[in-house]
């Protein structure tokens, strides 16, 4: 996911451009349709719990998560002239083009998954993970762009994420850095201009 970039991001930013003025330039962040994105997590986040209680939206989960990913795009070609965009771009349309080739859901690979806990690996084999995720197997399409990379320790979060996430959560590592860090340089360059009477 997209948060350990922002995080990862959060923190080295404020080391480099200082505490004050990174959350100053953090806070300063403009968007095109900046509401989108804080919306799309929302809409997800009530999909994966309301789903568990109608199975008439879980069976349709998949077309709903291919439509977030399409509004994803748009919002990230709006706003493609900032630093790090092309490459959230690039990962998210790669997690799109995976999911959209397997019916809307995203490949897991089992042996990957096992970082996860038999728990898990349990539920993803029998296949009552009732998500936009499933077990990869034989009829997988683009199986290399699906959930094949497991993180665990020493890695702070334990997980199993895809090619896209990675360049996604560099994408964003990367605009991060360029607002909080990048600009503090620009305007020291500015202020040590010699000015003309």
């Amino acid at each position: 996911m997209v948060y350990d970039g922002v995080l990862l991001g959060l923190i080295v930013g404020l080391l480099r451009g200082g505490w004050r003025q990174g959350l100053l330039r953090f806070s300063q962040i403009r968007l095109i349709a900046g509401w989108m994105f804080p919306f799309l997590l929302l809409v997800q986040f009530m999909i994966f719990y309301a789903q568990e209680k109608w199975a008439w939206l879980a069976s349709i989960n998949g077309y709903l998560f291919m439509g977030i990913y399409v509004v994803g795009l748009i919002f990230l070609w709006l706003n493609r002239q900032h630093k790090g965009f092309w490459l959230i771009f690039i990962g998210v349309l790669l997690n799109f083009i995976v999911m959209a080739v397997n019916g809307g859901r995203m490949p897991v690979s089992l042996s990957a998954s096992e970082v996860l806990g038999p728990y898990y690996t349990d539920m993803l084999k029998s296949g009552s993970i009732i998500s936009k995720h499933y077990m990869m197997d034989a009829s997988t399409h683009l199986s290399l762009l699906g959930d094949i990379i497991p993180l665990s320790k020493p890695y702070p979060r334990t997980q199993v994420i895809s090619i896209g996430d990675v360049v996604m959560n560099f994408g964003m590592f990367l605009f991060i850095q360029s607002v909080m860090v990048v600009h503090k340089k620009k305007d020291n360059q500015q202020g040590t201009k010699p000015h003309h009477a």
